[in-house]
């Protein structure tokens, strides 16, 4: 039985469709993506790092990780990884100690006004913790995320999702263009409405806020910076989970 072939007219569209999947595929850019390892004081990420006060190396099951002292240790890195990504996934392997402070900024992506050379005080990406304890007195910490660009921010917030001191916890950020989430360890703390455009080349702080407030007791292991609203199933890979 012969086989009916398809109207010309069917060809075109079909042929008009696959070339137009072409070429938004080739109009949209691949994911860009860096991870840090905090093994040294010297480089994070292949940036040089600034040292404030005296962050120390310690041992992991996997590797070294950076301590911080939460009243003077921080490392500055002269690079905003996630500058330029109008979406994206931060990620990073931590833990925080007991005995920190109430507040304790951890983690701070901030940009720099090209002309002044001056941070923009609007712009910024943020991991916090807050440290709060249980009926029975017991503390425990509760993640924070930020990020604002102009007078459009969200900042997620649930102390009533709270963890215990001592193991190693992965914590997540993702902005997928209209809304910000956050994670620990993959489970769900916080979303809320976003719509930011992407935000300006700069420099990175960890173990303070880059305006050297709120400093943070404990350790980081690694971040991951990728340039893609990832899925829980696509996170980070938490090498150091049950230590």
């Amino acid at each position: 039985m012969p086989r009916k072939s398809l109207p010309r007219k069917s060809l075109t569209l079909t042929s008009a469709l696959v070339l137009t999947t072409i070429s938004l595929a080739a109009q949209t850019p691949a994911p860009k993506q860096q991870t840090w390892r905090f093994d040294n004081l010297s480089s994070i990420g292949g940036h040089p790092t600034h040292v404030l006060g005296t962050p120390t190396l310690i041992d992991t099951p996997k590797g070294k990780a950076v301590a911080f002292n939460g009243t003077d240790s921080a490392l500055f890195v002269d690079n905003h990884p996630l500058a330029g990504a109008p979406t994206w996934t931060w990620e990073m392997v931590f833990r925080p100690d007991a005995d920190g402070k109430p507040e304790q900024r951890v983690f701070h992506l901030q940009p720099i006004d090209p002309a002044t050379g001056k941070d923009i005080a609007t712009e910024r990406m943020l991991f916090e913790i807050r440290i709060r304890p249980d009926a029975d007195g017991t503390p425990k910490w509760c993640l924070d995320s930020f990020a604002a660009v102009g007078d459009q921010s969200r900042a997620l917030l649930n102390c009533d999702k709270k963890y215990p001191f001592g193991p190693w916890y992965r914590v997540t950020a993702v902005y997928d263009g209209r809304m910000l989430h956050n994670y620990v360890n993959g489970d769900l703390q916080g979303e809320g409405p976003l719509t930011i455009p992407a935000q300006r080349p700069g420099h990175a702080s960890a173990g303070v806020r880059i305006n050297l407030v709120d400093y943070f007791k404990g350790a980081i292991y690694s971040a991951r910076f990728t340039t893609y609203p990832f899925t829980p199933d696509k996170f980070l890979k938490n090498p150091l989970a049950g230590k």
